[in-house]
């Protein structure tokens, strides 16, 4: 697992693209990962796994959020589309979390949408609970259902 930074706003951008079909730009990566309130972790594919030219690895999930207060909002959890059922999304959300209520969060929330079937049972495996609905969220007109976990 990688503390990821400013530098890894490329990798993060083409991993948003593939598994969350580019919800963030490059600037917008560049921000997140650069302010000192945000957590963002990542694990990458080492050169075992990756394919030629072996010598960069590959980011395969992340997990992003920042702290407002005492408060984890969690920005973004993606797994490359190829790598997902494996474990990865959870490992991240749960050391984020961690990380989080090491440093002072009481809860955490994000926003999810209600057709993420996938990210829902994520969510609910990991203690979050729906605690209301943002209509019209996405810009495709979904609904984004607001999750909320107490952290200890």
């Amino acid at each position: 697992m990688t503390t990821l930074g400013a530098r890894h706003a490329k990798a993060c951008r083409d991993l948003d693209e593939a598994a969350l079909g580019g919800l963030w730009t490059l600037q917008q990566w560049t921000h997140e990962l650069s302010e000192a309130q945000r957590i963002c972790l990542g694990l990458f594919d080492g050169p075992l796994f990756d394919g030629p030219p072996f010598d960069r690895p590959r980011l395969v999930a992340l997990a992003c959020g920042w702290m407002v207060v005492d408060e984890l909002h969690i920005t973004a959890v993606a797994v490359a589309p190829e790598r997902r059922r494996c474990g990865f999304g959870r490992v991240l959300l749960e050391a984020l979390l961690q990380r989080a209520a090491a440093g002072g969060a009481r809860h955490a929330t994000l926003e999810v949408s209600s057709c993420n079937a996938a990210a829902l049972a994520l969510y609910s495996n990991c203690g979050f609970e729906t605690a209301g609905c943002r209509r019209n969220y996405y810009s495709d007109g979904r609904d984004a259902l607001i999750q909320w976990r107490k952290l200890t």
